[in-house]
């Protein structure tokens, strides 16, 4: 069975790249060390770090032993900044269809979209990049 929740390959990269970097708040990661780190594409990371960049969310070093660090405190950036860095607002949707269709006041699928979008938004709004460094603690058994 597929993932009902669904987020772009940029959005995860630049969620996993800052929690990355916040663990390593006192070091300054090149992007090489972080692609490796994630198993990603070093061009891909590229992209996404140059837009976390200009919207001032990670600050780039030049030269030999430059590459990336945040732009302020993990605790002071939330999941919700930077997801919203990659992929613009998030906005919420209440039919799987885009436009609604049916004929009445009831969805098939209930309040459930209406919910998810909540919880989606509070956790991700509420949840700073410092809450999750422990993430790149020990082995990494299970895809995140």
């Amino acid at each position: 069975m597929g993932n009902v929740f669904r987020i772009s390959d940029a959005a995860s990269l630049a969620l996993h790249s800052m929690v990355l970097l916040a663990a390593n708040e006192d070091q300054v990661l090149s992007t090489r060390e972080i692609a490796a780190t994630l198993q990603v594409s070093q061009a891909h990371l590229s992209k996404v770090m140059q837009r976390l960049r200009r919207v001032g969310l990670v600050e780039s070093i030049r030269g030999p032993t430059g590459g990336f660090k945040l732009g302020k405190p993990g605790e002071q950036i939330s999941l919700l900044e930077v997801y919203e860095a990659i992929e613009g607002a998030l906005t919420a949707t209440y039919c799987l269809l885009g436009t609604p269709i049916c004929r009445g006041e009831k969805c098939i699928l209930g309040d459930l979209l209406e919910t998810v979008n909540r919880e989606t938004r509070e956790y991700l709004a509420g949840t700073s990049l410092s809450d999750l460094t422990d993430v790149y603690e020990g082995p990494q058994d299970e895809e995140c």
